[in-house]
């Protein structure tokens, strides 16, 4: 598989790295899993004034083949940009979910795609699951591609990691021109469904 990595850090303090935050995304080539990241990582640094990076894989082929991003955020300088134990595992395809699921640290949460995934035993001791019908919600707003977006949304309702006017900015600034306000509704609709889920806006956090 390829692989790449992006820092989208703020300028470097001489702070030693704290509150890191290590989270993959996984689906398949074709559901915007690295937009999803870059969107997340886009989010945190530029408009929140933390630190993040992003390292995506992907397979050979465009569509159909394994994807996956790894983001991490952190308050400080981020010293080891790879995804140990993820705090949160965002997956949206069956597929990611038998590769990743194992990885999901004790007490973690997962996040899911409802009408793809079914979590299991393999879930590991003391992890939270949410899922949301993201693929469904992102046909309801007319286009199966913004899934995505429906997801990013719901990562910021649950986690509360990143405030919500951030996600949207970081949404504006990724998106292709004249699609803005489609990506918008589908982030929306992911975070509204997120703050239902969880209950009155209280989140889940990621600690």
């Amino acid at each position: 598989m390829a692989r790449t990595e992006v820092s989208m850090s703020k300028t470097e303090t001489s702070r030693t790295e704290t509150s890191r935050t290590e989270i993959r995304i996984g689906g398949l080539g074709g559901q915007g899993v690295i937009l999803c990241g870059m969107v997340i990582g886009k989010a945190a640094s530029i408009y929140d004034g933390k630190n993040a990076t992003l390292i995506q894989s992907f397979g050979p082929e465009a569509r159909g083949s394994a994807c996956s991003a790894q983001v991490i955020v952190a308050e400080g300088p981020i010293d080891y940009p790879y995804v140990r134990q993820p705090d949160v595992l965002v997956l949206l395809s069956r597929d990611a979910y038998a590769q990743f699921i194992d990885q999901l640290k004790p007490g973690g949460l997962l996040l899911y795609e409802s009408d793809l995934i079914a979590p299991d035993e393999r879930l590991p001791a003391r992890a939270r699951a949410h899922g949301i019908p993201a693929t469904r919600f992102a046909e309801e707003l007319g286009r199966r591609l913004v899934l995505n977006i429906v997801m990013a949304g719901f990562f910021t309702g649950v986690t509360g990691l990143v405030p919500i006017d951030t996600v949207e900015k970081a949404v504006r600034d990724s998106v292709p021109r004249g699609t803005e306000d489609l990506n918008l509704r589908a982030l929306r609709k992911g975070y509204a469904f997120g703050l239902e889920l969880v209950g009155k806006g209280q989140r889940s956090g990621v600690a």
